[in-house]
């Protein structure tokens, strides 16, 4: 896969310079994230095998570090046998 400068096989990496709704919008998503996976009983191990990537990025994200592509969301959803259900308020 090709690396792109701030990106990674994940999603879309990191944001150089997020603003307070991202922040908080990246933070509620991972929290749901967290709670799905708990829930299912799978450690961030297991997901991340699941999706094809590696355990950090799945922490990373769980910590709101990480911004990931909603392409990658959809696979963390499926990883769980979730499907992703977006509000915009």
């Amino acid at each position: 896969m090709t690396h792109v400068k701030g990106h990674n096989q994940a999603g879309s990496g990191t944001d150089a310079h997020p603003t307070a709704s991202n922040i908080t919008a990246r933070k509620d998503v991972a929290k749901q994230l967290k709670a799905a996976r708990q829930d299912a009983n799978v450690t961030q191990e297991a997901l991340a095998t699941r999706v094809g990537t590696k355990k950090s990025n799945i922490s990373r994200f769980e910590r709101g570090n990480y911004n990931p592509s909603l392409d990658f969301l959809v696979k963390l959803a499926d990883g769980l046998g979730k499907h992703l259900h977006i509000i915009i308020r």
